[in-house]
Parts: C-alpha cells; sequence; structure tokens
C-alpha cells in the first residue's frame, strides 16, 4: 500500500499553482476555521498548504486523550503530512485512509471547482490513545480552497472521538455530498462515474499492451476515436501518459 501513499503524495504536491489573489488573507481565514473547528468540536484540526508543503496543527481537547497534545495547543510542520497523528493510526487503517483521500482527489479534479465545495471524506479509523488502546476515532477531510488555476490548494483534516459502543474492527469510509446527502461508498461504487464504461475498456486494453490500431480493430471503432479516448483518459485521471494511466486507475479500482 505505500505505492498509493506515494502516489497520492505526488497528486497532491506536483500539482501546478498560480499566484493567488489575496493568497494570506485566505490562508488566514482557513487557519481561523480549523482553529474554531478545534476549539467547538475538541477535534485535532490540521490544515495542509499543498502549495507550500506545510501543516498547521491546531489541538483540541481531545489531544490529550490521543495522546498529542504538547505544550502548546498549535504547531507548524514543514509537511502535508501529519507523521506523529499517522503514527497513532491503525496500521491497516491507515492504508485505507490514504485510498479513499486518492479517490477523493481523482474525482473532485473531474468535477467543476464550484462542486468540489459539496463534497468531503468521512472514514472511522482506530487509533491509539494516551495509554495504548485503539478507540474509535472520526477523521473527516475537506479540501477548502482551490487556486485560480483549478489546483487543489488547502486541505482540512479533522479528528474527533467516534461515538460508538466499541472500536471498529475494520476501517470504514466514504465520500459524501453534503448539498445532496449522497453517499459514495469506493468499495462498491469504486468512483466509476470517473470514466466511462468505454474508457474503462480501451484502458484494459492498454493495461495488455495493446496498441491503439489492435484497440481499433478489436472493437471496431476507428482509431482516431480510440486516440480521442485515450487523450480523455489522460486529462480525466489527470495523469501524462498511459503507464501511469493504468497504475492510478488500478490504485483507485477503476479496473
Amino acid at each position: 500500500m505505500s505505492n498509493i501513499f506515494s502516489t497520492l503524495s505526488k497528486k497532491l504536491l506536483e500539482q501546478s499553482f498560480e499566484g493567488e489573489q489575496n493568497a494570506s488573507l485566505q490562508l488566514a481565514n482557513c487557519q481561523y476555521i480549523a482553529q474554531m473547528y478545534a476549539r467547538v468540536e475538541s477535534s485535532v484540526a490540521v490544515l495542509s498548504d499543498l502549495k507550500y508543503n506545510k501543516s498547521y496543527i491546531y489541538n483540541g481537547a481531545a489531544a490529550a486523550e490521543l495522546g498529542l497534545l504538547n505544550e502548546d495547543n498549535s504547531a507548524e510542520i514543514d509537511s502535508i503530512w501529519e507523521e506523529a497523528i499517522f503514527a497513532r493510526i491503525h496500521p491497516e487503517d491507515l492504508s485505507e485512509k490514504h485510498l479513499l483521500e486518492l479517490q477523493f482527489f481523482q474525482l473532485l479534479k473531474s468535477l467543476p471547482v464550484s462542486e468540489r465545495y459539496n463534497y468531503h471524506v468521512i472514514s472511522r479509523i482506530r487509533m491509539r490513545n494516551r495509554v495504548g488502546d485503539y478507540v474509535p476515532v472520526q477523521h473527516r477531510m475537506f479540501y477548502v480552497c482551490n487556486s485560480p488555476n483549478g489546483s487543489i490548494w488547502l486541505a482540512l483534516c479533522l479528528y474527533n472521538f467516534s461515538y460508538t459502543l466499541s472500536a471498529p474492527e475494520a476501517y470504514e469510509g466514504m465520500i459524501v455530498n453534503a448539498a445532496t446527502g449522497d453517499i459514495i461508498r469506493p468499495d462498491r461504487q469504486k468512483c466509476d462515474d470517473i470514466l466511462s464504461d468505454r474508457e474503462k475498456e480501451i484502458l484494459k486494453l492498454i493495461k495488455k499492451g495493446k496498441r491503439s490500431k489492435d484497440i481499433a480493430a478489436q472493437l471496431s471503432i476507428s482509431i482516431n476515436t480510440v486516440n480521442r479516448h485515450r487523450q480523455n483518459i489522460l486529462e480525466k485521471l489527470r495523469v501524462t501518459n498511459s503507464l501511469e494511466a493504468c497504475r492510478v486507475a488500478e490504485l483507485i479500482k477503476l479496473i
């Protein structure tokens, strides 16, 4: 599952960013939002800046019980990955969390910027508390600010106690459209709407090493149509070549 983490990290950090208007003000507003979540929900809030690869961590009251509280209630780290928190998450749940976040990123990049704010991730994970016991924790992730060119700039992660009688036996996660109430469960739907059925069919043939002319003959379509589908696949998956398209599609369970 380390391939998932490295792919997710590459996708987030290698985006191209244009100069944001009022960038300092936007960052300050999002920092304030993160602080308020930490205070009002007693959560651990992490605001990650994908452009500069750094994070701002705000510890609410729950941080002490999770063994995360230090002398200060806030901290700034030179990474978008909150390793101190990750170290307390059950390894299996951490891998599944990263997979869902990769699926979430690919889904959002296929949507108009105006619709992205409707979506967020909800996971129930197992985390070790201050005495080392696994307890149920709810993790939510929102992308709260985009760059003018459509790149995702600021991400907000929240960690709260999940109010269940016992720790979950396995990871649970979903993508939610808060505007409609729709739920995407990747284990069932697998973000299938990112690629069309024909695009998935062509990508499977590409994975088998088929060339465009071979795919055209097998599917009884023109080579121009095949090439157009290939270009659409690259654009939808935000990759630069077919090899990377196959790798990303496998990781997010499209094929």
